[in-house]
This record gives structure tokens, C-alpha cells and sequence, in this order.
């Protein structure tokens, strides 16, 4: 058991499903401290039937801090992470500001845990749409070694916050009502609307969150050789990403293969019966921590192609879940403070 845990950006609505949680889980720490901007700190706060205190942010919040969970924009993480390790604290970092440092470990708990021991007081979680599609790589990958990957994924608007998710209701309400729909989230209505970019445009006419998918993917697997081919959409659904995914291996698996190996790997649920209309939709995915996979085909554009369709709650386990795992398993192998380690190199931005 651990001193202290600090969640960093506890009243935003991922630092709200992790701390429920940490409470639901009993997370082994004797006190967790909530920590906020100095517009939260002081306010009620209310979660899990608790009301439970929230102190500003600054530097001197991680003195007696071991673990510190931060779920907060890039540019509050790329303040507040040097503050937390030079007094000492382990940040699990839900950010994309460290995700490419190649001093910082990139972890998804169930594919690639032993890239924790790296640790030099930052660990990074990846981007919600990666989490969920490496899931379903990895037990493809070990068993017949993944080359190649293409991916459309259609994100929900919980992914860009709570304003987003209200933007939706407001203008789903306004287009019923034979009303134009004024965006202010979004750049196009995104009610009865699909948009195509999430993110900001790269050169190669990517977008950031396409690119994240690209570089992450091949950080978490370890291998640079994966070719991934990324379409990032958002769509007018509340929450739960899903994504289309057709992998390309070295080696054939048959379909029965690959539903069997995703079937017995932690984490994922195979609901795969289209006959009986049985797959994964974001409603069924919403409030759940796995990730849900059917539509398990073998491709007919490749021979060595399976093709299927993923949902996950974007987030959970493509954000505070991750997470709360990975502090979870530092707990269980702790051994103390580290004194003070200095933050990792400068990070590289996709």
C-alpha cells in the first residue's frame, strides 16, 4: 500500500470516472488527495455519494504525493509532470504531451506491462483509439505477427468533452425542430452529421489523431515495421469509440483462429453472430472497461487479411480505466519514493 494517490484534474469528466474508480476499487493508498484548477478548488464535490475536498494544483501539492494520476490538456501536464517528479511523485500521465518521449513508456497493461520497470518517474497512457485497437492487435500479433493495419474509426463526441456531448443534444434537438444547428465545439453541426477530422492537419495530409494512432500503435508493440493506415471520424453518437479495422498478418490465421485468440485475451469480449444480428454497438460498450469485438472475417482483398469491428467506452478503458490499472500495478510493486528523478527529454509531438 501507497501514502498518497493524486488525481490531477479530478472534477473534468475522465478525472470524475477515475476517482469513482479508485473508491470502487479500493484503491491500496491511504489517502487520495484531489487535485484541480483554482476555479475547482474549494467547490462541493460530489462523486460515488461522497462529497470529497479539491485543492489547487501547484507545485507544492506533491510533496507527500507517491502516485499522482493526471487526465488534463497537453499544455497542463507539460507544467505540472516536472513539478510532480522532481518532488519525487510517479505520474501516470493521461495526456498526449509525453506519449512520444522516448524516455517515457507507453503502456497498455495488458500488452505491454514490462515496459513500466523503464520508468523515470512518467508513465504515458495512450490516445482512447489506439488503447482499444492495439487490444485487439496484440493477441494477432504474437500469435502470427501483425504487417499491416488499416482503420476507420468513428468516435463519439465524449471523446472532445462534456460541452461536446451537450453540443450534440442541443443540436440533435434544434435539427428535430427544423432548426440549422450552430457548431461551437465542432467545426461542421455534428448532429445527423459525420465529420472526418479529428485533430489538427499534419503535412502528409493526416491529421494529429490519425498520426497518434500510426506512432503510438508502433511504440506500445515495440515494432517499427507495422504499416497503419488511419481515417479518424467523428460521429454524432454520446460515447463509445468503434473503429473497422482489416489486419493484415504474416502468417494465415482463419477467422475461428482469430476470434479464438481474441476471445481468451484479458480484457476483450468477442460478440460475434451476425446471423442472429449479434455484435458490438457503442450502447452496449457505455459504463463497461473491455473492449468488444465481432464482424471476425476473414478479408477477401488479401489472403493473409482479417477483418473486424472494435467498441469501447472512450472513457474508460481508453482513459481513466488505463490508467487506474497502470497505477494499480505500481502499487502492487512498489518500493518507495524515487527521490526526486527529473523529468524525461523533451517530448516529440507527432
Amino acid at each position: 500500500m501507497i501514502d498518497t494517490l493524486a488525481v490531477v484534474g479530478a472534477t473534468g469528466a475522465v478525472g470524475r470516472i477515475i476517482v469513482t474508480m479508485l473508491l470502487e476499487r479500493q484503491f491500496p493508498a491511504k489517502r487520495i488527495k484531489l487535485l484541480a484548477s483554482a476555479r475547482s478548488a474549494g467547490k462541493p464535490f460530489e462523486v460515488a455519494g461522497r462529497s470529497l475536498a479539491v485543492e489547487e494544483l501547484t507545485p507544492e501539492s506533491f510533496a507527500d504525493v507517491d502516485i499522482a494520476i493526471g487526465s488534463t490538456p497537453d499544455e497542463v501536464a507539460a507544467e505540472f509532470v516536472p513539478w510532480a517528479v522532481e518532488r519525487g511523485t510517479v505520474v501516470v500521465d493521461e495526456s498526449a504531451f509525453y506519449r512520444m518521449d522516448p524516455d517515457v513508456p507507453l503502456v497498455i497493461p495488458e500488452v505491454n506491462p514490462e515496459a513500466l520497470a523503464a520508468h523515470k518517474g512518467i508513465i504515458a497512457s495512450p490516445n482512447c483509439s489506439t488503447t482499444q485497437m492495439v487490444m485487439v492487435m496484440k493477441p494477432l500479433h504474437d500469435a502470427a505477427r501483425v504487417k499491416r493495419v488499416i482503420v476507420s474509426t468513428y468516435q463519439a463526441v465524449s471523446g472532445a468533452g462534456l460541452p461536446a456531448t451537450q453540443e450534440l443534444e442541443q443540436g440533435a434537438a434544434a435539427w428535430l425542430a427544423g432548426h440549422a444547428p450552430k457548431p461551437a465545439i465542432f467545426p461542421h453541426p455534428i448532429a445527423a452529421n459525420l465529420i472526418p477530422q479529428i485533430g489538427s492537419p499534419r503535412p502528409n495530409g493526416f491529421t494529429s489523431e490519425e498520426m497518434k494512432m500510426v506512432l503510438e500503435t508502433r511504440k506500445i508493440l515495440g515494432d517499427e515495421s507495422i504499416a497503419v493506415s488511419a481515417t479518424c471520424v467523428r460521429v454524432p453518437v454520446a460515447n463509445g469509440h468503434s473503429e473497422s479495422i482489416l489486419i493484415e498478418t504474416e502468417k494465415k490465421l482463419s477467422a475461428d483462429e482469430a476470434r479464438r485468440l481474441l476471445a481468451g485475451f484479458p480484457g476483450i469480449v468477442v460478440t460475434d453472430d451476425l446471423g442472429a444480428k449479434r455484435y458490438p454497438m457503442p450502447r452496449d460498450a457505455s459504463g463497461r472497461d473491455e473492449v468488444f469485438v465481432g464482424r471476425i472475417r476473414e478479408d477477401i482483398s488479401c489472403p493473409n487479411g482479417i477483418a473486424l469491428w472494435c467498441v469501447s467506452d472512450n472513457l474508460r478503458k481508453g482513459a481513466a480505466t488505463n490508467a487506474v490499472q497502470i497505477a494499480e500495478h505500481l502499487a502492487r510493486h512498489w518500493t518507495g519514493r524515487p527521490g526526486g528523478a527529473k523529468a524525461g527529454g523533451r517530448p516529440v509531438q507527432a
